[in-house]
């Protein structure tokens, strides 16, 4: 049998899945008494890997194409063409995060409706929405199309991490959450590079920053169709798993929450969601995401319009914006693999963070077109992975399905306030250095890593603390499986990832 009863003791291995830490103990196969056969389970994984993390990272990539591109149409002529100033394009910048924001709650409907069908429906609708950018007439054209793409996009986007908390354990997710974040550089690489090839080109029909909007938002349409249809709802249904697959995708379930059915779409236990919303580690993350979002959300909209203030032409700016994000799309896949085998997120996050402050130190203070351009390395070389490195954060220690959602949701929701401040602080009268905006960015990258060792050191307390805990429910003879050590400590032998 692939998947029996243990003899042991179901004790310290009980949270494969939720405990973990850096302790060994926590790592293994066998957990609530049930033993997995690592082949098998590793087959499973990687049947996962395949169908799973590709078609999330694809939909995630022109996600970010499609809200992105509005920096490459501008460089493109697009404010020209429509008889508005740059106040008017800031203001496009901030509306896509005013609905961004409110949405952001919708996470959670990952969980309560079936994911190929929230997928699709999310996915159709910013498609439509971005396409249609190409045939606004006007600036208030424009703000309306940004206002749907937000919207649908903040059904889709951050809510992706907790879905794939779902199919992997806590020290499997922080990989797959890196490859799928890493398609927001990956997709500002291709931005720049399409731009390129776009705008360098003969005289077209139509304007060159409206061919982008089509070429740009079409492929998402044809992406809405395959989410429906090959989008596992839980890895225990997947299609493409054999009958004893799913069984053992069943149990990794079980290991990862503690006991069945607590997995299933269509419920929510708002209980769970409250305490939450109690504990003090939800909250740290989501000023860590503001602050990142102040970089992330400038860096991609404006870096052309940065490079050409350096001195580059409209098209070489295109070209040039390029190789940074590549820099940053292989970041964001090595950092989290490196932190899922140390289970050092928190250390990660502080490098990363204060290597983006660096880099941005050097486009503010620095004239050298060679030394500018290095910070801009340096600064999507570290914000990019760091945000990929937080979420997975968040999602490691939080100990059920409900709780994952609602810290995921508030993550998102604080955070992604960031933006709206990160969209304004590049106004066009302080070029070609942007000295206040590139300063702001530098000292929010510092205060994050500032940030993630207060977390890192309250999480290590807290692990303390959860060891007494559990020493003293053995030491009582207290039953782990029935839960009364106490909810603040996520179940028997949780431990928070450092």
């Amino acid at each position: 049998m692939a998947i029996y009863k243990s003899d042991l003791e179901p004790t310290q291995d009980r949270n494969e899945g939720t405990g973990g830490g850096s302790d060994e103990k926590y790592q293994g196969t066998e957990s609530n008494g049930l033993h997995i056969d690592p082949a098998l389970e590793k087959r499973v994984r990687r049947k996962i890997d395949y169908h799973l993390v590709p078609l999330l990272m694809a939909l995630y990539l022109v996600s970010f194409l499609d809200r992105s591109n509005i920096g490459n149409a501008e460089t493109a002529g697009m404010s020209k063409d429509l008889g508005f100033d740059d106040e008017h394009y800031q203001w496009l910048l901030t509306i896509f995060y005013i609905p961004y924001i409110l949405f952001e709650w919708a996470a959670l409907m990952w969980k309560a409706v079936p994911p190929h069908i929230w997928a699709c429906c999310c996915v159709l609708a910013w498609a439509l929405a971005s396409t249609l950018q190409a045939v606004a007439f006007n600036w208030s054209g424009l703000m309306a199309c940004r206002f749907f793409l937000a919207t649908a996009e903040a059904g889709y986007g951050p809510g992706v991490p907790y879905l794939l908390s779902f199919f992997y354990k806590r020290h499997e997710l922080g990989l797959r959450c890196g490859i799928f974040l890493s398609a927001a550089p990956l997709a500002t690489t291709f931005a720049g590079a399409l731009a390129y090839g776009i705008t360098s080109g003969h005289p077209a029909h139509i304007a060159n920053w409206r061919l982008l909007f089509i070429v740009e938002g079409l492929p998402s349409l044809f992406l809405a169709a395959l989410a429906f249809i090959y989008l596992p709802d839980s890895a225990d249904t997947a299609k493409f798993l054999t009958e004893e697959e799913r069984e053992v995708a069943k149990m990794r379930a079980i290991q990862q929450t503690g006991s069945e059915g607590t997995s299933r779409i269509g419920h929510v236990d708002f209980k769970d969601v409250l305490m939450s919303l109690k504990d003090f580690k939800t909250w740290l993350p989501p000023l860590m995401y503001f602050s990142c979002n102040v970089s992330f959300s400038s860096l991609p909209v404006f870096l052309p319009t940065i490079l050409l203030n350096m001195g580059f032409t409209a098209i070489n700016a295109q070209g040039l914006s390029a190789p940074p994000y590549f820099l940053s799309f292989i970041m964001c896949i090595v950092t989290t693999w490196i932190a899922d085998k140390t289970r050092q997120r928190g250390l990660m996050i502080i490098g990363l963070s204060l290597v983006a402050g660096v880099g941005y130190i050097l486009l503010a203070t620095c004239h050298s077109v060679g030394v500018r351009y290095f910070g801009v390395f340096l600064a999507a070389a570290g914000v990019f992975p760091a945000i990929s490195n937080i979420l997975p954060w968040t999602i490691n220690n939080q100990g059920s399905d409900s709780k994952r959602g609602a810290g995921i949701a508030l993550l998102n929701i604080v955070g992604q306030c960031g933006p709206l401040l990160g969209t304004r602080v590049f106004p066009a009268s302080d070029a070609p250095y942007y000295v206040k905006g590139m300063g702001i960015c530098a000292g929010f990258m510092f205060f994050n890593a500032l940030l993630a060792l207060a977390l890192r050191t309250y999480l290590t307390w807290e692990n303390k603390r959860f060891e007494r805990n559990d020493e003293a429910a053995r030491q009582a003879g207290t039953d782990p499986n029935l839960g009364s050590v106490g909810l603040e400590n996520e179940g028997y032998g949780f431990r928070n990832f450092l």
